[in-house]
């Protein structure tokens, strides 16, 4: 079975999706799972086992019909014979419907008309559960079991080799991750907790757990952030991971995050 889910949203979106697609895919073992999904969010699937291809596609840009248009032909091209949709917009039930995907499967909504399988949305729930509540479409009625990665041991190796660099491996560290992407403060989310404070805790930690280092993952938006906490800590050893694998693979060898 050919089976592809479409997964609007971050990063942060597409690993709270992977025990869906994991129990999607023990349970239709032969089956082949493509995603499409944004195109900041493709490097996430680096450590979800389950999937073949990952496609992107930026919903939230101000698409033409032809962008529409070329995405449904995709879509028909791979010949799919189900499609699990995370969106819940009419308009993204009508492009399931002209796809000719036989089996549809996406929330109760505006354009449920358009799915085969509708599912209720209970948004009380956590947000990783809400989304594995789509298997019911497929028949599938495994429980929620939490969220699992697969972490290559290419980044475990290279997370080994940066721990010895940073003269860290046999001490251990504790891993600080507190920075925001722009986009988050371009919507006026703000995400950072206030950089004074973060000074504070690592004080105390550093007071704590003296023989313990404090390492900072600096992100390719952080260099501000992680700049004033040096000024301040400059003693603090800091990371800078290539991808999620890698960030992943420091975060499973801290002492504590």
């Amino acid at each position: 079975m050919r089976i592809l889910a479409l997964v609007p949203g971050g990063i942060g979106d597409q690993i709270l999706f992977f025990p869906t697609l994991d129990d999607l895919k023990q349970s239709y073992p032969e089956s082949q799972i493509d995603v499409i999904v944004e195109p900041r969010s493709k490097g996430a699937y680096r450590v979800c086992k389950s999937v073949r291809d990952v496609l992107t596609y930026d919903f939230k840009d101000a698409n033409s019909l032809a962008d529409w248009g070329n995405l449904l032909g995709i879509m028909r091209d791979r010949e799919y014979e189900a499609v699990i949709s995370l969106g819940q917009r009419w308009t993204v039930g009508l492009l399931l419907w002209l796809t000719g995907i036989p089996k549809r499967v996406g929330y109760a909504g505006n354009g449920a008309i358009f799915l085969s399988d509708p599912i209720p949305l209970k948004t009380e729930q956590y947000a990783a559960q809400m989304y594995h509540d789509l298997l019911q479409g497929m028949d599938i009625t495994t429980p929620f079991k939490g969220i699992s990665i697969n972490v290559p041991k290419t980044d475990i190796d290279e997370a080994e080799a940066e721990q010895q660099r940073l003269e860290v491996a046999e001490s251990g560290y504790i891993l600080i991750h507190g920075g925001s992407s722009q986009l988050a403060q371009i919507k006026g989310i703000d995400k950072i907790y206030p950089t004074n404070y973060w000074q504070e805790i690592i004080s105390e930690l550093q007071q704590k757990q003296p023989n313990l280092p404090v390492v900072i993952v600096k992100g390719p938006e952080d260099a501000p952030w992680v700049n004033q906490i040096k000024e301040s800590s400059p003693d603090i050893k800091v990371v800078t991971p290539r991808d999620v694998g890698k960030l992943a693979a420091m975060i499973a060898g801290a002492n504590l995050m």
